[in-house]
């Protein structure tokens, strides 16, 4: 089959994809753009993620690609999505950024302008209960009169729909090419996430550049309105989320979470000298899961050790802003969409999770600044 023939037959194929928004498809509409059919039947294109589109689209168009006889490999250029008028995302490079080459912040003109302060929840580690630290403090911050936005950032793992008991489609707003999307609301906190852009058990499989895109959209392409604290949910880790992020907008700091035992802390640390090399303040350090009450004998049980919070906080010369116990309650609220500073609002827990609020807004306020 010819190259000429060959191209045809792709074309063909990807115009049976619609663009949701425009009623074209996906060709005519300019997502599918640069199409190449090289030697040996390879094939290259070019996509642009529509602002509803959280790359199920591009997944769609590599899958007809692939079924077109003649087709032998398939490549796809997802471009990065941004905002009407705005520079394109700072990407690291593919081999990643060598030790002691992290570049300061330089965030976006007019980024969050309307945002008074944001605080990041991070941890290096997942599983230490990141998302209930932040999902509790935004209710807490909002609880007390604070106009408060949470942005979740954990696009692998997006836990905050459920801990706010929200599973609806944001609405889209604007004229094409200026659309906004418009953050839910619950328990007075307005909510972004990818996990009300995908279907139930949808997984979001994608690389690093097309997540640092999604986050861009996040910041650039919600109507967050006015807000006193944007709480961000940071990823596990210290990879493009995180990058993206500090060089995108002006923390004004990060807390960060950990459980009592060695394998969390040592990825703490690592989170920690991160938020270093780019300038972040790092306002604290909560432990949690930090001892349990036996329902038996009411003695306490140390079930992943105890201290190691407050160790890694003197160890680094930081603020330890609190330990949080287990508790079933926080579990059961937060299956139940209610955050435990709401629906548990007598267990140890929500006590201890009200005072690392009072701590952060204290040391937002500078307060508790050095």
């Amino acid at each position: 089959m010819s190259d000429d023939r060959l191209h045809r037959r792709v074309l063909e194929a990807l115009r049976k994809i619609m663009h949701p928004d425009a009623g074209k498809d996906v060709v005519s509409s300019r997502l599918v753009r640069d199409v190449e059919v090289g030697e040996g039947g390879a094939v290259r294109f070019s996509f642009a993620p529509s602002p509803r589109d959280p790359g199920s689209l591009a997944k769609e168009a590599r899958r007809v690609v692939e079924a077109v006889e003649g087709v032998s490999s398939v490549k796809v250029n997802v471009q990065l999505p941004q905002a009407a008028g705005s520079a394109s995302p700072s990407v690291p490079t593919p081999g990643g950024l060598v030790p002691g080459s992290v570049p300061a912040p330089t965030p976006q003109p007019g980024l969050l302008q309307n945002v008074e302060s944001i605080v990041a929840i991070s941890s290096g580690k997942g599983g230490v209960g990141k998302s209930m630290v932040a999902a509790n403090l935004a209710a807490a911050f909002a609880s007390r009169g604070n106009r408060v936005g949470l942005l979740d950032a954990d696009i692998y793992g997006p836990n905050i729909p459920l801990m706010f008991g929200q599973d609806d489609r944001p609405q889209v707003t604007g004229e094409p090419g200026k659309e906004m999307i418009v953050p839910l609301e619950a328990h007075g906190v307005r909510l972004m996430s990818l996990g009300f852009l995908l279907d139930k058990e949808q997984p979001a499989i994608m690389r690093g550049p097309l997540i640092s895109g999604i986050l861009g959209q996040f910041l650039e392409q919600v109507a967050w309105g006015d807000l006193d604290i944007m709480v961000v949910d940071m990823p596990p880790g210290t990879g493009d989320a995180q990058l993206s992020l500090v060089q995108k907008i002006d923390l004004d700091g990060a807390v960060m979470v950990t459980t009592p035992q060695e394998v969390a802390l040592g990825d703490v640390r690592r989170a920690i000298r991160m938020f270093e090399r780019v300038n972040t303040r790092v306002i604290g350090i909560v432990e949690n899961m930090s001892g349990f009450e036996c329902p038996h004998c009411g003695e306490p049980v140390d079930v992943f050790g105890s201290g190691g919070g407050e160790r890694l906080a003197e160890e680094m010369n930081l603020p330890f802003l609190g330990r949080v116990p287990l508790d079933p309650r926080v579990r059961t609220a937060g299956d139940e969409g209610v955050p435990s500073v709401i629906g548990a609002q007598d267990s140890d827990a929500a006590k201890a999770l009200e005072d690392v609020a009072s701590a952060v807004l204290d040391a937002l306020a500078g307060d508790g600044a050095e």
